[in-house]
């Protein structure tokens, strides 16, 4: 693939997780990284370490949640690097773990809020700044639990099934705007706060996994890297599932 130089990427929950094996992907491969993170000290740490590889970095602390901390994220990318040519949607929360009658209706809001209403706050910011320049990549981090919809996570799993219908939906309206909007299913992926749960939980989930392992940022890193360059120019409104084979459609 193509070199990122001269792209600028912004990367919700670039902090860590997911997202932090995201940012250094398009910065190793060239592009400039701004790390939004409602985490600040997690945000300043990954933008220093992108920094050291030589890559133009930005922190913003941001709660994806608020339109108008995305409003002055946005406003902030583009003043200190100049344009937004990719952005990666992968803030997220965990989500209550509890049966749908005893979810508490706060807890509800705040899985919405941060990963369906952030991610549609996110896309609604930079898509006017990529319509005028023509161009543009957005990839939203949805979950294979938006496509099965798994016990006792209601709230994550509507806000996922969310993700991947708006993703289309974005998709379609952008399609003659040099803008392509896809999403990405992972299932359960090795990051540092899943290899931390307890043994008995981590079984059953792997379990389901044809693989029989779990996925790595790494790899999810790849597949975003994938979407964002201009070989995958035809690509829009899809959800590329990572599942190690537990996706059955």
């Amino acid at each position: 693939m193509e070199s990122l130089d001269g792209q600028v990427a912004v990367v919700t929950g670039g902090g860590g997780g997911l997202g932090r094996a995201i940012a250094f992907r398009l910065a190793n491969d060239g592009a400039d990284v701004a790390i939004a993170d409602v985490d600040a000290t997690g945000a300043r740490d990954a933008a220093a370490e992108l920094a050291a590889l030589g890559r133009r970095s930005l922190a913003v602390p941001t709660d994806v949640a608020s339109r108008r901390s995305v409003q002055a994220l946005v406003r902030k990318v583009v003043k200190a690097l100049g344009q937004v040519d990719i952005l990666v949607n992968c803030a997220g929360t965990a989500g209550p773990d509890a049966a749908v009658e005893d979810v508490r209706e706060e807890d509800w809001d705040r899985t919405i809020d941060v990963h369906l209403k952030g991610t549609f706050l996110c896309c609604q910011a930079v898509i006017p700044h990529m319509k005028a320049r023509g161009y543009g990549r957005i990839v939203n981090i949805a979950s294979i639990a938006g496509k099965e919809g798994n016990p006792r996570s209601g709230p994550y799993c509507a806000a996922k099934a969310g993700v991947i219908c708006l993703t289309k939906s974005i998709a379609r309206e952008l399609a003659l705007d040099g803008v392509n909007v896809n999403s990405v299913t992972p299932a359960i992926i090795a990051t540092e706060f899943i290899k931390c749960l307890p043994p008995e939980d981590l079984a059953p989930v792997v379990a389901r996994i044809p693989m029989g392992r779990m996925g790595t940022p790494q790899e999810v890193a790849a597949l975003v890297r994938f979407l964002v360059a201009d070989e995958a120019s035809f690509v829009t409104g899809a959800c590329y599932d990572l599942s190690g084979g537990r996706a059955q459609w």
